[in-house]
């Protein structure tokens, strides 16, 4: 076993019994000192403890355990408490799982984004459950009066083989809670796991299916308001007046008001990205009156021009900075024409190895492409919406959120109250995608509730959310490659940026494989608000690269496999620079290509005839490789099979796991073949599913296999690698199947490939 010191004080890790029948609680700031199924009915303890915990041990043996982090899908709401019970060797038929509220001086990055939950909480969730285990192990030997070292742990029960003895947990509960936290626990063996690595199912997965509340939609209390909202119908555009006369005297209607989400001397944070400040606010008594009454405002709408927004700095002596947005009404067809020569006039270098101005100028051919990507909204299944009771002195916020920390200190901020008067807690998410990272829709309820001094749900709809902004960018990337007479490469660049934000990550594969190499990014100003998207900036750049090296491997008379590798053990054994900068493994990345070629068959005979294609990308700590096989039906291209290989070190919960994958992947197609945002004088073209196309069920591929690389390195990230490489893969097997090599996304219109 692995033994580690638990280092925390009593301040830090909370014991307390309960107040009647007995138990054992346990719960810590689970950060603070780390490095970076089916469930019978159960018989409830006599009392839970209504504390802020983490792990709950009741007099009967049953344990409850809290789920820290918001729940979008990614299934953490099972796999951390997995973690938890793994060490503390309980028997999951056994384990209750609770969703834990925001609190702060209890847990650490409650916050649901970059694939980070299970990697970040890993050592301390073992160490949560080891510590408890410890304690119960302790006071079965305090009790028979037999060496600790005697005790074992199975299932739930404590052990004293020599004697015979046996107890389940909850009958050591009450003496456990007494103990002082030992200094040091051990922690299992990979090899001895009993939970981790073996699938559980979903526990909300029962309710899911039942249509139980789950989600921030389904938030209802009594006396409960609903609340709409009227945005400008442009980018740059404000409101210049308002006529909500005939809407304020429709049934059910309490207020019709313009109101300002944040006031102009607010200090935001990087989670307060709001394309519209000033809005119109529909207050009333159900849903279909507000709606009604929302086609009733009358708004008379006028450009803005050029406007400030002020952010958090750390630098600046006031503890702001402000950031600048332009006030043009900007239109697609303007951005696809100027992107070309702006990546050419503000590019700036970004990494350099060797001299690749002389390995372009001694070249004997010169290989040349272009790759982009529109605007994408997230349209997340459920639409935004938060629900607020705002009094005197407390704020009871409700509904899904992914950043649930920051947004606390946003809402005291908006408010005028304490942190520890905010009281936030998360539901279930209907879709994330990083949406629900800018949490200006809570601040919006917050708000409305204040004035309104009366709970309200504020619920945007569709065309609402789908217009309101923090988008993912739109990408254009340029790649070169220099070959000599013998069609080997002497030289590599990469010139990409975006509006507003590039997608360059200038350390990742190729570069320190290939002696001359030039990284450059650029970005231009809009007033289009952008923000994360799953996986962001790997979601475009994976694709442009990964297609750009199978057209450079068709030059060079190479397999597009044997180039990447050929590459990666470059990196490894030779590697050009500074390795410390290369932010990839080119082992574990080489792994994960090998494992793919070999499951999917790529060199067997009999599948040299089929339209596949390749491609492999690295992001958020975890290496994916994908191979995806297109047919033709009935004149159209059809996905047939992806094999993915993945290695995410150790695989908490394997069937979770293959979901994500799968999720990704089909994502990952719907967003390269089909999705698209444009713009026409600052106003979003696409407003509902009618006009913005997403990928269908008879679209999906019609089977996903899913290969792990059998690892025992601490978990990494899984819910947005599989995401990015998929799209390199679907545009080299569409060459394939066509001849033609498709540069710009979405990939497909109306059914017809593009060249």
């Amino acid at each position: 076993m692995t033994r580690v010191k638990t280092k925390y004080n009593r301040r830090d890790f909370i014991k307390s019994s309960a107040i009647a029948g007995g138990g054992l609680m346990l719960s810590f700031s689970w950060l603070a000192s780390c490095k970076p199924e089916k469930i019978d009915i159960l018989e409830m303890p006599d009392e839970w403890f209504e504390l802020n915990g983490f792990l709950k041990v009741g007099n009967n043996g049953v344990v409850s355990i809290m789920s820290p982090n918001p729940e979008i899908g990614q299934n953490v709401k099972t796999s951390m408490p997995m973690i938890v019970a793994e060490e503390l060797d309980v028997d999951w038929a056994n384990v209750l799982v609770e969703q834990a509220p925001l609190n702060t001086d209890i847990f650490s990055r409650q916050l649901a984004g970059g694939s980070q939950s299970i990697r970040q909480g890993w050592d301390s969730l073992r160490m949560v459950g080891a510590t408890a285990r410890q304690m119960l192990k302790q006071a079965a030997a305090d009790l028979w009066e037999v060496p600790l070292a005697e005790i074992t742990t199975s299932n739930g029960v404590v052990m004293h083989e020599a004697s015979g003895k046996k107890a389940g947990y909850g009958e050591m509960a009450n003496a456990a809670s007494q103990l002082d936290v030992p200094e040091e626990v051990e922690l299992k063996e990979v090899k001895d796991f009993k939970i981790i690595g073996h699938s559980q199912k979903n526990v909300d997965g029962p309710d899911i299916v039942m249509g139980k509340p789950l989600f921030g939609l389904d938030v209802y209390r009594e006396g409960m308001l609903v609340a709409m909202l009227i945005h400008p119908p442009a980018f740059g555009m404000r409101i210049k007046d308002l006529n909500a006369n005939s809407a304020k005297s429709m049934p059910g209607i309490k207020d019709v008001y313009v109101m300002n989400a944040y006031p102009e001397d607010y200090i935001k944070q990087w989670s307060d990205i709001t394309a519209f400040n000033e809005m119109v606010v529909i207050v009333g008594e159900t849903t279909w009156q507000v709606m009604q009454a929302k086609k009733a405002v009358r708004v008379t709408w006028e450009e803005q021009g050029e406007f400030v927004d002020y952010f958090e700095s750390g630098s600046s002596p006031d503890g702001k900075y402000p950031v600048t947005y332009p006030g043009a009404l900007e239109s697609t067809a303007a951005h696809k024409k100027d992107l070309a020569s702006l990546g050419e006039k503000l590019a700036e270098e970004v990494r350099k190895d060797g001299d690749p101005e002389v390995a372009f100028r001694n070249a004997d051919q010169i290989i040349e492409r272009s790759y982009s990507a529109p605007f994408l909204a997230h349209n997340c299944m459920e639409p935004m919406n938060f629900f607020a009771d705002v009094q005197d002195d407390y704020a009871e916020l409700v509904g899904p959120i992914q950043t649930p920390e920051y947004m606390e200190k946003s809402a005291s901020a908006r408010l005028g109250l304490p942190l520890e008067k905010i009281d936030i807690k998360m539901t279930r998410m209907g879709g994330g995608f990083g949406r629900r990272l800018y949490g200006h829709f809570l601040v919006e309820a917050a708000a409305i509730s204040q004035k309104m001094k009366s709970p309200v749900k504020l619920v945007y709809s569709r065309e609402d959310d789908m217009t309101f902004g923090t988008y993912r960018p739109a990408y254009y990337a340029t790649y070169r490659a220099a070959l000599d007479e013998n069609k080997q490469l002497i030289g590599f660049q990469v010139r990409a940026g975006g509006i507003p934000s590039g997608p360059l990550f200038a350390n990742r594969f190729p570069a320190g494989a290939i002696d001359n190499y030039l990284a450059e990014s650029w970005s231009v100003d809009s007033n289009v608000t952008t923000g994360a998207f799953r996986a962001p900036r790997s979601n475009f750049i994976a694709g442009a690269e990964q297609s750009f090296l199978d057209e450079l491997a068709e030059a060079m008379g190479k397999d597009p496999f044997d180039l990447r590798l050929e590459l990666l053990d470059r990196a490894k054994t030779d590697p050009v620079g500074k390795p410390e900068e290369n932010d990839y493994d080119p082992e574990r990345y080489a792994g994960v290509l090998q494992l793919a070629r070999e499951k999917s068959g790529w060199d067997k005979p009999e599948n040299s005839d089929k339209s596949r294609g390749v491609s492999a990308y690295y992001c958020h700590n975890s290496y994916v490789a994908n191979v995806l096989d297109l047919v033709l039906e009935d004149g159209q291209a059809r996905v047939d099979r992806v094999c993915c290989a993945v290695d995410c070190g150790i695989v908490v919960n394997p069937d979770a796991a293959v979901n994500m994958v799968e999720g990704g992947t089909v994502d990952g197609i719907g967003h390269a073949m089909y999705s698209g945002l444009s713009f026409r004088e600052g106003k979003p073209d696409q407003k509902n599913f009618d006009t913005y196309r997403l990928i269908r069920h008879a679209e999906a591929p019609k089977s996903i296999d899913v290969h792990f690389v059998e690892s025992e390195i601490k978990p990494t990230g899984l819910g947005e690698p599989p995401f990015p490489p998929i799209m390199g893969a679907l545009a080299n097997a569409l060459y394939r199947l066509n001849g033609k090599r498709v540069y710009h996304q979405p990939f497909v219109s109306d059914g017809q490939i593009l060249g």
